[in-house]
C-alpha cells in the first residue's frame, strides 16, 4: 500500500508567508502578495539597495582617513570595546567584499 502525498498548496503559502515576514508586512498583505507580487518585489529590491548602501558607507567609514585628514584628538577604548569594533569592521568588510564579488559576476 502506498500513500500519495499532496500538500494542497501549503508549500506555496509557506513561501508567500516567509516573503511577507521578510518584508515586515501584516498577514493582511499575504493575499495581495499572491495576487500582485510586483509592488512587493520592488519594495524588497529597494530594501536590498538600502542595505547595500549602508554597508558601502560603513565600509568607507571604517577605512583610515587620508593623510591630510589626521586629527590629534585622542580617544581611550577598552580592549573589549576595541575587539568588538574590529569584529564589526571585519563583518562589514567581508559583506562588502561579497557584494562586490556578486556584482563582478553579473558584469
Amino acid at each position: 500500500m502506498s500513500v500519495i502525498e499532496h500538500d494542497f498548496g501549503a508549500g506555496t503559502r509557506k513561501k508567500e508567508r516567509r516573503f511577507r515576514k521578510l518584508l515586515s508586512l501584516d498577514a493582511l498583505h499575504e493575499q495581495n502578495v499572491r495576487a500582485n507580487p510586483l509592488p512587493y518585489l520592488e519594495r524588497a529590491s529597494e530594501r536590498i539597495f538600502q542595505l547595500e548602501k549602508a554597508i558601502f558607507e560603513a565600509a568607507l567609514a571604517g577605512r583610515p582617513p587620508a593623510s591630510g585628514e589626521l586629527q590629534d584628538d585622542a580617544v581611550t577604548l577598552s580592549k573589549a570595546e576595541l575587539d568588538r569594533l574590529l569584529a564589526c569592521r571585519a563583518i562589514v568588510d567581508a559583506t562588502f567584499a561579497q557584494i562586490q564579488a556578486r556584482d563582478d559576476e553579473t558584469d
